[in-house]
């Protein structure tokens, strides 16, 4: 039976659990085989993959595998299948893109530690932490925060990090974004630290989401979401760049596809709705550090 392996012992075991990774199958190279393109993710990211009310896994992240599989068969000239396998923790995630059980897990976020893992595509996202706490709270300083019991999820978060903001406060462990909900519902805790952006998502899928806020307006601590990807593998992750460009690009220039995509997620009566224009900045910005996509670009060509 396949045994996962917490993070912390990877650094100690890389070299010796996957010796051959080179010599592996690139991803490309099994699904033009398969047909199949395997995908991790949650089920419980709103808005970025999660199941909705009619029992399908939805959200902006599948949404970006979709157009990957499209890639993949217009690339291949051949139908592509995607199969999901669930990992809940970001361990299991890791060391499912690291064995290289699956091809692409997303609605992820760079950190220079797990870089040293797998390899990270174009942010196609840029989010950052905040405190969900009850609405009656006023946490809209770091002063406020003195004394407060902050829950985060450590293999998320480093405790350090809410510590720059407000040394004074007490560090409670929690386990899962569904417990840190609870807890503060509970009023176990003052406050749960997380990504903003799925924190409003979830909020919104509470019995009583008035009853709560996703705090400050601007975020503590920024960072991208984007796709892990095997390392060493540049085939495949210049086809999940592309792709993500090219919907950016079409964003941008108007294109109805992809502008319905991202407003479903996040325009005005989107799930967590964001300014149209910081999004047309955030995608024009990532853009111009590669290349506009030329018209009807191909692929492959030079």
């Amino acid at each position: 039976m396949y045994r996962r392996l917490p993070l912390i012992a990877l650094s100690l075991m890389t070299v010796f659990a996957f010796p051959s990774q080179s010599l592996a199958e690139t991803v490309v190279e099994r699904v033009a085989r398969t047909g199949v393109l395997n995908v991790s993710t949650r089920v419980n990211l709103v808005p970025f993959a999660y199941v909705n009310d009619e029992d399908k896994l939805v959200g902006y992240s599948i949404e970006i595998i979709e157009l990957i599989r499209e890639t993949l068969e217009a690339e291949l000239k051949k139908d592509v299948k995607i199969k999901v396998i669930v990992d809940d923790t970001l361990d299991e995630r890791i060391v499912s893109v690291l064995s290289r059980e699956v091809d692409i897990a997303c609605d992820t976020t760079f950190t220079w530690q797990r870089d040293k893992f797998v390899d990270f595509s174009l942010a196609y996202g840029i989010s950052g932490i905040k405190l969900f706490v009850k609405k009656d709270n006023d946490f809209s300083s770091p002063e406020s925060l003195q004394g407060k019991r902050i829950g985060i999820i450590k293999q998320t978060l480093n405790p350090a990090s809410i510590k720059v903001i407000q040394s004074k406060v007490t560090i409670v462990d929690i386990e899962s974004i569904e417990q840190g909900l609870k807890a503060v519902e509970k009023g176990e805790i003052d406050g749960f630290t997380f990504d903003g952006t799925i924190l409003e998502g979830m909020r919104q899928t509470l019995d009583n989401p008035d009853d709560y806020q996703v705090i400050p307006d601007e975020s503590y601590f920024r960072h991208g979401i984007a796709c892990m990807v095997p390392e060493h593998d540049s085939t495949f992750l210049n086809l999940v760049n592309f792709t993500i460009g090219k919907m950016m690009d079409g964003y941008i220039n108007g294109d109805p596809r992809y502008v319905e995509i991202v407003n479903r997620y996040f325009g005005k009566d989107g799930v967590v709705p964001f300014d149209t224009q910081r999004i047309k900045d955030f995608f024009q910005t990532i853009i111009i550090t590669r290349e506009q996509i030329p018209p009807q670009e191909i692929l492959n060509t030079p």
